[in-house]
């Protein structure tokens, strides 16, 4: 495709399934874009449902949502810790994807940020784009990494125990990290004082996944299906990582942001202590934020069924049970349990909240200027209804914050088409959804 020489702000590409991606803000389109805060999304998930307890254990002031609705809730006791912040953030109620009664159970996180399977799906695709790469399509002209997908025990998992929430444009999973170090090394490590030898050390890398993918396609063609699927799966790695290189030689004579990286511990390990994984993963994606170095965000925090280290993490804070057989428990302790790991789980989030907070944008906070999205794909076990969904954010965007809202049978789709118009992604639907949420906390 030719690009016209001249462009104003409004030029547009067209690209995969009709979407129109803004072309990267030029010096020649005005200076005044500098002075708008980024808009920013960050996705996080967590398995096997929230603390719901049944009636007959009389611990209602456990439950993850509130008992009330409206903005004269009160927090529960799991989410306590999330106080300080309720005029940042809000309890949605209500929120299901349709095809969630449809899928196996522990497809929750497959479709958690998707809405998908299909209803049509294309020959040999199970799922659609996620949310978190919808937004990254919009938004990674304007930053160093188009997104950063992260998760408990990286890579992708497996269909329906997946060990990533990220799905891109081809609704194909994208190979999360889940290294401190690593993400370190990849979003802030860089020798600025030998850019020629940088560069071209990039431009080598580059052309080495370029032949790298083209080997890997024709081979990909005489393989069978099974052979296939891990090839796509090794594809889609390679075109992750070619595209971050190509974003970082854009971005090689650009100075970072000047930052204090000295809290952090990168030796911190999902086999260590949760609490010193999680502050130091929430940690870094707070930093890549400030720096502007990305603007779309997906962690996934734990994975279904019983997969994974983090099945652990419970046992770790002395609650006596695994992850996944708290969320089956229906006794009094094991549901009180269940709760004690939610109340965990909020403690870490009120961290982060408090980071992103703290951090100063030309307008207010950068989580004035991030929509912060955490919830999980089940409400009690199995069940793909009434979703845990806490927004949290946005308050220069022009959420309302502060309540407990609630509407029975609402599309998820529907609020994350509400997340995208309020980001400035002007797309006529997403998934599944009928249209925005109405009434709710998102501007009309």
């Amino acid at each position: 495709m030719t690009l016209p020489r001249k462009l104003d702000r409004r030029a547009v590409l067209k690209g995969l399934a009709g979407v129109s991606v803004a072309l990267p803000l030029l010096e020649a389109m005005g200076k005044e874009v500098a002075e708008v805060p980024p808009r920013r999304f960050c996705a996080m998930y967590t398995a096997n449902g929230m603390s719901l307890p049944n009636s007959k254990n009389k611990i209602p002031d456990w439950s993850w949502f509130p008992q009330q609705t409206g903005a004269d809730f009160t927090f529960g006791k799991s989410t306590e810790p999330l106080a300080p912040f309720k005029q940042k953030l809000s309890f949605l109620g209500g929120l299901h994807h349709p095809s969630g009664v449809k899928a196996d159970p522990h497809m929750c996180s497959d479709m958690w940020l998707t809405g998908a399977p299909l209803h049509n799906p294309k020959p040999g695709m199970f799922n659609s784009v996620g949310l978190d790469q919808m937004v990254a399509l919009h938004t990674k002209q304007y930053c160093r990494q188009p997104s950063l997908v992260l998760s408990i025990d990286a890579g992708v998992g497996f269909l329906s125990r997946t060990g990533t929430i990220s799905y891109n444009i081809e609704g194909k999973p994208i190979p999360a990290e889940n290294n401190p170090r690593q993400v370190f090394d990849r979003l802030f490590r860089g020798d600025r004082s030998s850019l020629t030898a940088q560069r071209e050390q990039l431009q080598r890398r580059i052309r080495l996944v370029d032949a790298v993918l083209e080997s890997s396609r024709a081979l990909n063609r005489q393989l069978g299906q099974s052979d296939r699927e891990k090839m796509d799966q090794y594809l889609t790695s390679l075109d992750e990582i070619e595209a971050r290189l190509v974003a970082s030689e854009k971005w090689i004579d650009i100075p970072l942001k000047p930052q204090d990286y000295s809290h952090l511990d990168l030796d911190a390990s999902p086999e260590g202590e949760p609490a010193a994984y999680y502050r130091n993963m929430f940690d870094l994606i707070a930093l890549a934020f400030d720096a502007d170095i990305t603007r779309s965000v997906a962690f996934m925090l734990n994975r279904e069924d019983g997969m994974g280290i983090s099945d652990t993490f419970p046992l770790k804070l002395g609650l006596g049970r695994t992850h996944h057989n708290l969320s089956h428990a229906d006794d009094h302790d094991g549901q009180l349990a269940f709760a004690k790991y939610d109340l965990f789980l909020s403690e870490q989030l009120a961290a982060f909240l408090k980071r992103l907070d703290g951090y100063r944008d030309t307008q207010g906070s950068v989580l004035d200027n991030t929509i912060v999205l955490f919830g999980s794909g089940a409400s009690t076990t199995h069940n793909p209804t009434n979703l845990p969904t806490l927004v949290a954010g946005g308050n220069n965007l022009g959420i309302h914050h502060g309540v407990h809202w609630r509407q029975p049978d609402s599309r998820m789709s529907n609020m994350y088409l509400s997340i995208l118009r309020t980001l400035k992604i002007e797309v006529d639907s997403f998934a599944d959804s009928t249209g925005t949420l109405s009434d709710s906390i998102f501007p009309v």
